[in-house]
């Protein structure tokens, strides 16, 4: 019997800067055609914030980018008022139709527009940028997530930012029934950002880059002004020992064969596409 096709909506924030991060999540759905479910697959990239392509409900599952700049620059344009739309359709969906609900995931800019559309945290400027391969640790709600279940302490990732979302909002956090998944590892002097956090079972988003794959990584990290910024920041010997960490199968080869496609799989048997 012919399987069902599963229908992913990529929703791109890059505003047309040259990225990775779109080939990266188009390789990740594709390869749902390939892994030991053989599940067919099709996928749709909306430029929402270069092009106010928004999609429809009526997809199984939504990826949404990462991207540049602030996540207060679409305040007043029809993309951000289109995009959150787009969020509490999902939401309201999910609240009405228990037994077919939509799944999203949210990267890095848009993980920034989360958070300020359900108001668990406040999003601001960060004390400086971030930019590579850093460790991450994960709260006790993590460790037995199943987007994060099969990750060490610490586990590493990509992550690029001018932005970040800290102080929770207890109440909401609460009223939402939300879970802090992953923090910044303490440095001693400014608060731990959240690095992950699941809304519900259908809603989670991570600030940093699940999808990041070595090429990606290097893609970035020989760019003059990047590779100077982390030098500058780190030292030299950082710089190198963050370009040979993207070949350790433990480090963000491990984060990229774990957290998106565990989000996928996880949808796709709970919308009765697979069993596990």
């Amino acid at each position: 019997m012919k399987k069902k096709e599963t229908r992913i909506a990529i929703i791109d924030l890059y505003n047309n800067e040259e990225n990775e991060g779109i080939r990266c999540l188009r390789e990740i759905a594709g390869d749902l055609n390939l892994n030991q479910f053989q599940i067919p697959v099709s996928h749709r990239v909306y430029e929402t914030r270069y092009k106010d392509e928004v999609p429809e409900i009526d997809y199984d599952i939504f990826i949404s980018s990462g991207g540049p700049g602030s996540p207060f620059e679409g305040i007043n344009q029809k993309w951000e008022s289109d995009y959150f739309s787009l969020i509490e359709k999902i939401w309201d969906h999910n609240q009405t139709n228990p037994e077919r609900k939509k799944y999203i995931f949210f990267i890095c800019h848009s993980f920034q527009m989360m958070a300020r559309y359900f108001k668990f945290a406040e999003v601001n400027e960060r004390y400086e940028k971030s930019f590579g391969v850093f460790p991450f640790r994960r709260t006790s709600k993590g460790k037995s997530d199943l987007i994060f279940e099969n990750l060490p302490d610490p586990f590493y990732a990509a992550d690029f930012r001018k932005y970040q979302v800290v102080q929770k909002n207890h109440k909401i956090m609460d009223d939402l029934e939300a879970n802090i998944l992953a923090l910044e590892i303490d440095d001693g002097i400014h608060e731990s950002a959240l690095m992950a956090v699941r809304i519900s079972d259908e809603i989670v988003g991570t600030q940093f880059h699940p999808e990041a794959d070595p090429n990606s990584m290097m893609y970035h990290l020989i760019q003059e002004e990047r590779k100077k910024f982390i030098i500058d920041k780190f030292g030299e010997a950082k710089y190198r020992e963050m370009v040979s960490n993207l070949e350790d199968p433990d480090k963000i080869k491990l984060t990229r064969s774990t957290v998106l496609p565990a989000f996928l799989i996880s949808a796709l048997e709970k919308l009765n596409f697979i069993k596990i």
